[in-house]
């Protein structure tokens, strides 16, 4: 597939872009930054700008798309990962005006110019959970896509917004606009670097609802996105089956969520942040574990 990636050169992206290109897909990164990766096409891109974002959609990717002589192709799909990652980078305002901006202006032309899938990144921060003023305890656990997005902060509300805009559209156009609400992106270097921390000391977890996702494992999951046509407007989590401290599942509840209704039978380790939606209805299946680098 030709695909636009925005984004490409953050966390998430620079690992998610080389799984793709090595399912032999061709990816145009649209970023701030290029990414330095053999094979990635690159071109700078302000989201926040409609003129850009249109023009970047019926733009060549490369040079030797001109040798065929029949016009500039037409994606397959959008990928919308670029966003200010998270709070107190920018301030609230900016942190929003940029994430809805950005995400509605891809959406917009996406669907304008006839493009058949956009997939975004929304995020676990849409519960409500991890940037709130003190402790705030989910409804119940594990969470799935179901439970309230109520969020306290400007990222999180940027990330509702810009679901409502993947619905609507959907609804006006009807095509396949698939959001992931994403948890906390671990690169493979970070198993050996921070989890020892997360088994010391869980209470560093709880605002992630003690999840994660390896980053190469979203790379899966945006695959299987590519794949699965004909959804419509979907929502879906995305984290690795297992918690990221060394408790058992049991362990968590008692110590964390005393009194939170607990939604049927959890596994040992199981996620506290439900993937069952993805591996159901798109066949997602993680890979990886910090487990396979570190003794429980």
């Amino acid at each position: 597939m030709r695909i636009l990636f925005t984004g490409g050169s953050g966390k998430a992206g620079r690992h998610v872009i080389p799984y793709l290109l090595e399912r032999g897909h061709q990816v145009l990164n649209a970023d701030l930054i290029p990414l330095d990766h053999p094979g990635v096409d690159n071109l700078t891109v302000d989201l926040t700008d409609s003129g850009q974002v249109f023009n970047a959609m019926t733009s060549l990717a490369n040079f030797a798309e001109l040798e065929p002589g029949t016009g500039v192709p037409k994606f397959d799909a959008v990928v919308h990962f670029a966003a200010l990652a998270r709070i107190l980078i920018k301030p609230d305002n900016e942190t929003f005006r940029t994430n809805t901006l950005s995400t509605y202006n891809v959406i917009e032309a996406a669907v304008k110019l006839g493009i058949p899938k956009v997939i975004f990144a929304s995020s676990e921060t849409t519960y409500g959970i991890c940037f709130a003023d003190g402790e705030v305890k989910p409804d119940y656990v594990p969470v799935d896509e179901e439970h309230p997005t109520v969020p306290h902060d400007s990222y999180a509300m940027s990330k509702v917004c810009n679901e409502a805009c993947g619905r609507s559209f959907q609804a006006r156009s009807g095509i396949d606009i698939y959001g992931l609400r994403i948890n906390n992106v671990i690169e493979p270097h970070e198993y050996a670097t921070d989890f020892p921390a997360y088994i010391a000391d869980p209470d560093l977890r709880r605002r992630n609802i003690f999840a994660y996702i390896d980053a190469r494992d979203l790379g899966q999951m945006v695959e299987c996105c590519l794949q699965t046509d004909g959804l419509g407007y979907e929502v879906f989590n995305v984290a690795n089956d297992d918690l990221s401290v060394g408790l058992s599942s049991a362990e968590v509840i008692d110590r964390y969520y005393q009194g939170v209704p607990v939604k049927g039978e959890m596994g040992k380790h199981e996620t506290m942040y439900s993937i069952a939606k993805a591996k159901e209805m798109l066949g997602f299946q993680p890979e990886h574990s910090w487990r396979d680098i570190l003794d429980d």
